[in-house]
C-alpha cells in the first residue's frame, strides 16, 4: 500500500547540528575513582593537620563522587531500549539521579555549616603545610577531571560534571591560599571562615541544580524553551490555522518532548510536512520527539483537549 501526498505549505530551515562523543562510562568511571581517592587522601591529612576546611572540601568531593556515580548510572540506564512497561525507556533516570545529587549536598553542607560556627569559639591549631599539599592535589585532580569532561560540552549532563570539578579546583585553590595564611599568620579563624566559603559555593551551585531538576520532575518546560516562541513558530506556517494541546517537557536532563494539536483547515498537510517540521522543531528548539495530531477543523468534531485549562 502506498500513499502519494502534496502540499503547497512553505517550510524551510537550515540545519547546523554539533555532535559529542556518546560514551562517557569511562571518563565517569576514572573521574570518580581519581576523586575517591583524593578524599580518602583529604580526610586522613584533614584530621592530621586538623584542618576543618580540608574534612569539609572532602566531604563536598564526596558529594561529587554520589554525583559522577548518579550520572554514571542514570546515562547507563537512559541506553536502555523502552519496554513494554517503560515506553519512554529509562531516561528521566537522569532527572532523578540530579534531584537525589542535589538533596544530599544540601544535607552534606549543613553538617559543615554547623562544625565550622563552632570552630570560631573552639581554635585549634592547623598544619597549614599540610593543607597546602593535599589541596595542591586536589587542584591538579580535579583539573585534570575536569579536563575529561571539556569535550562534551553539548551535552547538559556532561557539561554540569565539567562545571562542578571545575569549580571544586577553584575551591582547593581557596583552601591552599587559607593554608598558606594560616602558616604565615596564625590566623585560626581563617580556617572556619574558608569552610563557610566553601558551603556558599556549594549551596549557590546546587541551588540551581535542585530548582531545575524539579521543574523537570514536575513537567515544566524546560529552561532553553520559549513556550511563546514555540507557539508563534507553529502558528506562522501556511497549512497550520490554529495550535493548542500544546506540552513540552523534559523526557531526560538531556531531551525535551512535545506533544500538540494542529489545525489545518486545508486538509492533512502530508508526511513531508510532519517531517520537515519535526527538523525545524529540533533545530531551532531542540526539541528531540514529537508527537504531532491533525484536526482538519471543520466543525465535525470537536477537540476536548481545546480549551487552555484542559490537559
Amino acid at each position: 500500500m502506498s500513499h502519494n501526498h502534496s502540499h503547497t505549505c512553505n517550510h524551510s530551515h537550515s540545519h547546523s547540528h554539533t555532535h559529542v562523543p556518546k560514551d562517557f562510562g569511562r571518563t565517569f568511571l576514572i573521574a570518580a575513582s581519581l576523586n575517591m581517592l583524593f578524599i580518602v587522601a583529604e580526610v586522613i591529612y584533614g584530621l592530621k593537620a586538623n584542618s576543618l576546611a580540608l574534612l569539609a572540601d572532602a566531604g563536598h568531593n564526596f558529594s561529587d563522587v554520589i554525583g559522577l556515580l548518579l550520572a554514571w548510572g542514570a546515562w547507563w540506564l537512559s541506553k536502555r531500549k523502552p519496554s513494554a512497561r517503560y515506553t519512554y525507556g529509562l531516561r528521566s533516570t537522569s532527572i532523578l539521579a540530579a534531584l537525589a545529587n542535589a538533596i544530599l549536598l544540601l544535607v552534606a553542607v549543613g553538617g559543615i555549616a554547623w562544625e565550622a560556627v563552632e570552630r570560631f569559639t573552639a581554635h585549634q591549631p592547623i598544619a597549614g603545610g599540610t593543607v597546602m599539599a593535599v589541596a595542591g592535589l586536589g587542584i591538579v585532580i580535579n583539573g585534570a577531571t575536569a579536563w575529561m569532561f571539556s569535550h562534551g560540552q553539548g551535552d547538559l549532563n556532561v557539561r554540569g560534571a565539567y562545571l562542578h570539578l571545575a569549580a571544586d579546583a577553584l575551591v582547593s585553590v581557596g583552601v591552599v591560599l587559607a593554608g598558606f595564611i594560616i602558616s604565615r599568620t596564625g590566623w585560626l579563624w581563617l580556617d572556619p571562615v574558608t569552610s563557610l566559603v566553601i558551603v556558599a559555593v556549594i549551596i549557590v551551585g546546587t541551588w540551581g541544580l535542585l530548582r531545575d531538576s524539579v521543574n523537570l520532575a514536575l513537567h515544566a518546560v524546560p529552561a532553553g524553551v520559549d513556550i511563546e516562541k514555540l507557539r508563534d513558530y507553529l502558528t506562522a506556517q501556511d497549512c497550520i490555522g490554529g495550535v493548542h494541546d500544546l506540552h513540552v517537557w523534559g523526557m531526560s536532563t538531556t531531551e525535551i518532548a512535545m506533544s500538540v494539536h494542529l489545525v489545518t483547515p486545508k486538509g492533512h498537510p502530508g508526511d513531508k510536512f510532519l517531517e520537515e517540521l519535526t527538523e525545524g522543531l529540533q533545530h531551532q528548539f531542540g526539541i528531540h520527539h514529537t508527537t504531532i495530531q491533525i484536526e482538519l477543523g471543520n466543525g465535525t468534531m470537536e477537540c476536548r483537549q481545546q480549551p487552555d485549562e484542559v490537559v
